[in-house]
């Protein structure tokens, strides 16, 4: 099935569905999503059903679209035959595990006061989404959502590992927050800033009120009450600027990537000529700026590019990470989502601390851009000015 032809009334499609469907120059785009869903759309009695997911909700379906082609990368083999939970997956090696996906979207909440911290207002609704999502599939897992048929009870699920695929879509600006709300949620810790740059100890967080006042516990895998879960699969970057990079169209590309330095002492010695930022143009439509520290052992930092969609590359595994419940009842095994771009995050209960498997140049944040007159040079000099250049 086509996932661009429509036979819905224009008032039900979702205003992102609309906007790729009619843009003329998104034709590329658009064969890189239908090959994306590949064995998607074969499920059986349920093609039709998840193409008018996609045309009228769009975010969650998309979601599920860029797992579908994540997993086949891997190597995986998907069990369509299996409605729930959403993927019924088998390694190379024969080992199986399920994921359930979800995203938090946008809700139809009144807008909050503009009088508000609205730093501390997107971050606070954030941790509220996604904690919020994770429980809801704990408890359909568990049966507590009043469903007949808990995931727990299917046979193809028993003594399996069970894990939750999330992804932030609940505002515009929700791809920005990188990792930093779902570390909040899994191990309670906020992002780092100089002190815990210099003492590798992050400061924790372990709960959040609604607006009701109610709590909401955080730091979920650092104990064993969501023993239920195996791990979580999570990324900002799976949405449809990946696909507009994969298509090769003409964009501005904003990315931003961990570095990391720990080798050789004469390694390290030449890393730390280069702290501070630096930053430099090395062609017409390709800026550049390097951002290093010194962090326990460690010459970390990243690197901020601003260039045109030609100079640029990402793989479709780029930017996502597997957070590891080690309180889980059934563990997923580690070395099943074994790719070179992916960062691996686990909490360590003997130290109490989280840890974090950071490959060197993994993607953390990618945005695209029309490439309109002056539009690259406005991206420069926003992070010129953000950096003090």
């Amino acid at each position: 099935m086509n996932l661009f032809e429509t036979k819905l009334p224009e008032k039900r499609l979702h205003p992102s569905f609309r906007q790729i469907k009619q843009d003329p120059g998104a034709g590329p785009v658009r064969e890189v999503i239908q090959s994306w869903a590949e064995g998607l759309l074969n499920r059986r009695g349920e093609q039709k059903k998840f193409v008018t997911e996609f045309q009228t909700t769009f975010n969650s379906a998309f979601w599920e679209i860029y797992l579908t082609r994540a997993f086949a990368e891997l190597g995986f083999k998907v069990d369509y035959t299996k409605a729930s939970p959403d993927f019924s997956v088998e390694c190379p090696s024969g080992y199986q595990f399920n994921v359930e996906a979800v995203i938090s979207d946008r809700s139809q909440e009144p807008a909050r006061n503009p009088n508000q911290d609205q730093e501390a207002d997107f971050k606070l609704l954030n941790t509220l989404k996604l904690a919020g999502k994770i429980k809801d599939k704990r408890d359909i897992y568990l049966g507590q959502k009043g469903n007949k048929s808990p995931y727990s009870t299917l046979d193809h699920v028993k003594g399996r590992p069970f894990v939750i695929a999330v992804a932030p879509f609940n505002s515009d600006h929700s791809l920005m927050q990188n990792n930093e709300i779902i570390n909040r949620v899994l191990f309670g810790i906020e992002a780092p800033d100089q002190g815990s740059l210099l003492t590798g100890v992050q400061k924790k967080v372990s709960s959040v009120s609604k607006p009701s006042g109610a709590p909401v516990e955080l730091a979920i895998f650092t104990n064993d009450s969501y023993k239920e879960i195996s791990a979580v699969v999570f990324s900002t970057t799976g949405t449809y600027g990946k696909a507009v990079v994969a298509s090769g169209i003409d964009r501005v590309v904003r990315s931003t990537r961990y570095r990391q330095t720990r080798e050789t002492a004469s390694d390290l010695a030449d890393a730390r000529s280069n702290l501070g930022v630096s930053h430099r143009l090395e062609d017409p439509r390709d800026y550049r700026i390097s951002l290093r520290f010194v962090s326990q052992g460690l010459i970390a930092g990243s690197d901020v590019r601003i260039c045109s969609s030609d100079r640029y590359q990402e793989s479709h595994l780029d930017g996502l990470h597997i957070y590891y419940n080690p309180f889980a009842d059934i563990p997923l095994n580690r070395a099943v989502f074994d790719a070179a771009e992916i960062t691996h995050n686990w909490f360590d209960p003997e130290s109490g601390q989280p840890m974090h498997q950071h490959p060197d140049g993994a993607l953390v944040s990618r945005q695209v851009f029309e490439p309109a007159p002056g539009m690259f040079e406005y991206l420069v000099a926003q992070f010129r000015n953000l950096y003090g250049i």
